[in-house]
């Protein structure tokens, strides 16, 4: 039980929902990659990511995010799925979040971006990417990803 004036570390009950885009793109020799970047805080292997933007569907917000936290562009398909985790706020409070993630064909990809100097990118393998992530949820959707 947490004490007088004490945050309680227990996440909220009700999750919010961010959308997150799950950039993607094909090698020289035909293979599937999709990209990671590292969170700014933790620096884990994530998905770019966000809360609802004013305005904007879920499909154009996590295209918004892509383009903000990765610096690549492309066409939004349909979400594939969804994951949970538990976000840590500035408060020190849990907050349980859901997440859909849409599939983000890759068109264009920045050198310079709004978050280059806070982020690392990664083209890895769908397989691969499912063991560098944390969410057991997204690592799934990982696996069984598979565009067109």
């Amino acid at each position: 039980m947490a004490k007088p004036g004490q945050i309680p570390a227990e996440p909220d009950r009700e999750p919010r929902a961010q959308a997150a885009a799950l950039p993607w793109r094909r090698d020289a020799g035909g293979a599937l990659e999709v990209l990671l970047i590292t969170s700014r805080e933790t620096r884990r292997w994530v998905i770019p990511k966000g809360w609802p933007i004013k305005g904007l569907k879920a499909p154009k917000t996590a295209a918004r995010e892509a383009l903000e936290e990765a610096g690549v562009e492309g066409a939004v398909a349909k979400k594939i799925g969804v994951y949970h985790y538990d976000k840590r706020l500035s408060s020190g409070r849990l907050q349980k979040v859901r997440v859909g993630v849409y599939p983000l064909k890759v068109e264009t990809e920045r050198e310079n971006w709004d978050e280059a100097h806070q982020r690392v990118r990664r083209w890895t393998s769908p397989q691969e990417a499912a063991e560098l992530v944390h969410e057991p949820e997204l690592a799934e959707l990982l696996r069984g990803f598979a565009p067109e």
